[in-house]
């Protein structure tokens, strides 16, 4: 039974559930609600969660211990031999993945039966031709080994298949029944369902922080791992990277300064262009702006902040970047070669600012609003003009906030990859001017973990160095950021 079908099953327990909790309260109570301890809603709320929230954990649970127990067994089943030569342990798991995959759509497509398929051997068969056969292409012929352990994968999965049902439905069936049972007119449905509510609310919320965690970690055991074959001091310090998946390592240089410059430079010009738009948008927006404009530009503005990354990149790829070319290339209009082509910090960091306005005028403009009218009046009473309220009053007023928002925009152009990736180029340099290519941190982790790749060298797992270099940086400016509004708020709200 697929997961959708067994989640539509214990939905509609939970249905019958909730049906029948009420009609058996109102049945132990004579028909009359108020000889209940609480209103019939909670009574049927109480079989529905029962039954549904019990299946809803195991069958959760259940998907996530699966693929590790068969993974496990299944890996015990290769050779040494097979795994030297694929590299690692997980890339013959994916090679094993892909076979049983292809080895289950052979079966529902007729081309095999059951039996054929648990009986293949790669001697008799060409197991590569009959899984391209149905549209499984394989890099490779498939070994005996990998061939054995894709046939136990398969049938565990299979097992696991139909326990996993019989679990959760038992699961869903045994809630149903336990929480029917103790219904009546003197159970107290209201306290158990609000406490299950409860323990939902903070499983949701403990479910957050522990994906958090289990992002940090996954970070820091492949970063452990990878300062385990590189040097700390040649990553922090190097002013070169040149990484090369040849000799495992050995002659690359892995120097995070150039990434980390080109990533603070163009998220330098981005801020150079989204802050003053952003600021005085928000400053007209709220102070200016008739109820009838703000309520048309704001919208409209905002709409920016909806447009997809990708879009901004091809937009910086076909358009912003050849009109910069226009203007500051040989041919250009001011005649002097500062830019020799259309990907360069500026280009990235121009689009980017467009993208980040909405960020910063959105924020500054609530915070600007979140000013006591008080301090206006005060100000006017006192014979100061409207700019001049503004920009004595207002602006100083709000300027904690304005700071925060600007930091949190900060942050957002530091971890942007779509635009750097399309607008900036992928040169990793050190350097002043703005007309020329660049790269970014994110851009070089989408680069190390794109394609085939050796996943026990030190050309693929820097991008987790490089990954919780990152995050540690936008990490210390969101904190930083929230602490200054936090303190705003607490001052004038």
């Amino acid at each position: 039974m697929s997961n959708l079908l067994i989640v539509a099953v214990i939905i509609g327990l939970g249905i019958l559930g909730f049906i029948a909790g009420r009609r058996r309260a109102l049945v132990s109570g004579g028909g009359d609600k108020r000889t209940l301890h609480s209103l019939p809603v909670y009574y049927g709320a109480n079989v529905g969660l029962s039954a549904l929230v019990p299946a809803i954990g195991v069958l959760v649970v259940w998907l996530m211990a699966q693929p590790l127990v068969i993974n496990n067994t299944v890996s015990g089943m290769l050779s040494e031999d097979n795994i030297a030569a694929s590299g690692s342990v997980s890339l013959v798991m994916a090679d094993v993945r892909r076979v049983a995959d292809g080895l289950d759509a052979a079966i529902a497509q007729g081309v095999i039966s059951s039996d054929e398929a648990a009986a293949l051997e790669p001697e008799t068969t060409d197991v590569r031709a009959l899984l391209a056969g149905v549209g499984v292409a394989l890099g490779a012929d498939v070994s005996a080994d990998t061939l054995r352990a894709a046939q136990r994968y398969r049938v565990m999965a299979v097992r696991g298949n139909l326990f996993k049902t019989l679990a959760v439905i038992a699961a869903a069936m045994a809630g149903f029944a336990a929480s029917y049972a103790v219904t009546n007119k003197d159970f107290r449905a209201r306290n158990v369902v609000e406490r299950g509510v409860l323990a939902l609310l903070i499983a949701a919320a403990s479910l957050a922080v522990l994906t958090t965690l289990g992002i940090v970690l996954s970070l820091i055991f492949n970063t452990v791992e990878f300062f385990r074959l590189y040097a700390a001091s040649d990553f922090f310090f190097g002013l070169s990277w040149s990484p090369s998946f040849s000799g495992r390592g050995g002659s690359s240089e892995l120097g995070i300064l150039p990434l980390l410059w080109g990533t603070l430079y163009i998220s330098l010009v981005a801020l150079l262009v989204a802050v003053p738009l952003g600021l005085f948008a928000a400053i007209y927006l709220s102070e200016y702006a008739t109820r009838k404009v703000r309520s048309i530009a704001k919208p409209l503005l905002e709409v920016l902040a909806g447009i997809p990354t990708i879009v901004y990149g091809l937009f910086a790829l076909l358009t912003v970047g050849p009109l910069l070319v226009s203007v500051f290339g040989r041919d250009g209009a001011l005649g002097v070669e500062w830019m020799s082509g259309g990907t360069a910090v500026m280009t990235a960091g121009l689009v980017m600012g467009i993208m980040l306005i909405p960020f910063v005028s959105s924020l500054s403009d609530d915070i600007i609003n979140a000013v006591p009218q008080a301090l206006r009046d005060g100000s006017y009473g006192l014979g100061a003009t409207k700019s001049e309220t503004v920009r004595q009053v207002v602006l100083p007023a709000a300027l904690p906030g304005i700071v925060g928002a600007i930091l949190l925009a900060a942050s957002r152009a530091i971890g942007e990859t779509m635009i750097v990736v399309l607008g900036a180029g992928a040169a990793a340099r050190l350097s002043m001017n703005p007309f020329e290519a660049m790269t970014t941190v994110t851009a070089k982790i989408v680069s190390q973990l794109t394609g085939d790749s050796d996943f026990a060298s030190p050309e693929a797992l820097v991008a987790f160095a490089l990954g919780i270099t990152l995050f540690v940086i936008t990490l210390a400016l969101n904190i930083f950021a929230l602490y200054i509004v936090r303190k705003y708020r607490e001052q004038y709200d």
